[in-house]
């Protein structure tokens, strides 16, 4: 696949200068609102960020997926969207921005998403984009395009996650496994239950991962092909992957659907589950405390 970072910058900066709805997105992104709330250690951010409306309240029902055109796919694109090839994938530029820098990256043939079989395909894009994070949202935990296979990056430190993670791995990261070229820790004390695997060896990496995986299929009581509920953020950085893995029990809380002077519109994916709200309604945005954050994450989190 080689390296894509200089491909994706190119087109980052091509597609916000000459396609408007990214050129206006990008940079109504750079004032949006945020507030944050901290929990001691870490901090959980909220961004009042409007555009996304069209991802958090996304319906993703099968009677919706079927009548829809799927955007993405190539010949369902806008004209103005380019794309740079990765050899399976495409890479694109999200119109509906949450990091300073935020791509898709669909296979090139529509199937659904899943991750085990495309697992390898994650690590080969995070070390091919290095300068990136590379996160996948489960079917049913925060993917709008549970119909197309498909993975996203952003900018690497922008997810309060990865520089937890870095800051308190010696405090809160209790290691359960640990082999020559392969370790497997489990974030404690952060308000959601986060597994983190480091190693050298993709080949390795892929075959432990699947273990999880059916770990998580087991404990979820899930059918034999059905994917357990899960996010997952991987990164390449000295010359090794980082992978965090959140195991999921609900799609969206409560909250989400309450009657309106209850409401908050919080559909929680990797981007929230690393410590990053979205709330694209301006009154939930005002209303939402911290103790809602700690309900939330309680309710969509598996223990």
């Amino acid at each position: 696949m080689g390296n894509l970072n200089f491909k994706v910058q190119s087109l980052f900066c091509e597609q916000v200068s000459e396609w408007e709805l990214a050129k206006k997105n990008y940079e109504d992104l750079k004032k949006v609102e945020i507030k944050v709330f901290s929990f001691g250690d870490f901090e959980i951010v909220v961004q009042f960020n409007p555009a996304r409306i069209v991802s958090s309240g996304a319906k993703v029902d099968e009677k919706t997926i079927k009548e829809r055109k799927c955007f993405l796919c190539r010949q369902n694109l806008p004209p103005q969207q380019k794309c740079v090839d990765a050899e399976d994938y495409t890479v694109l530029v999200n119109p509906y921005p949450i990091f300073p820098e935020h791509f898709t990256i669909p296979r090139k043939e529509h199937i659904p998403q899943q991750i085990k079989p495309f697992f390898p395909d994650m690590l080969e894009l995070a070390k091919s984009l290095d300068e990136f994070v590379v996160f996948y949202n489960g079917p049913k935990c925060g993917a709008s395009a549970p119909d197309h296979m498909h993975f996203q990056a952003g900018t690497k430190n922008f997810l309060p996650l990865v520089n937890d993670y870095r800051r308190l791995k010696a405090t809160h990261a209790e290691i359960l496994e640990k082999e020559n070229h392969y370790s497997l820790s489990f974030f404690k004390n952060y308000l959601r239950t986060v597994y983190c695997m480091e190693s050298d060896d993709s080949q390795v990496l892929s075959f432990q991962f699947n273990r999880l995986y059916e770990d998580f299929q087991k404990k979820m009581n899930c059918q034999a092909n059905e994917e357990p509920m899960m996010n997952v953020v991987c990164l390449f950085e000295n010359q090794k992957w980082i992978v965090f893995v959140f195991p999921r029990k609900a799609f969206r809380p409560w909250q989400y659907s309450a009657e309106e002077s209850r409401q908050l519109m919080v559909s929680p994916a990797t981007v929230e589950m690393s410590g990053i709200f979205i709330t694209p309604v301006e009154e939930h945005f005002r209303r939402i405390t911290r103790e809602d954050v700690v309900d939330i994450l309680e309710q969509v989190s598996l223990k």
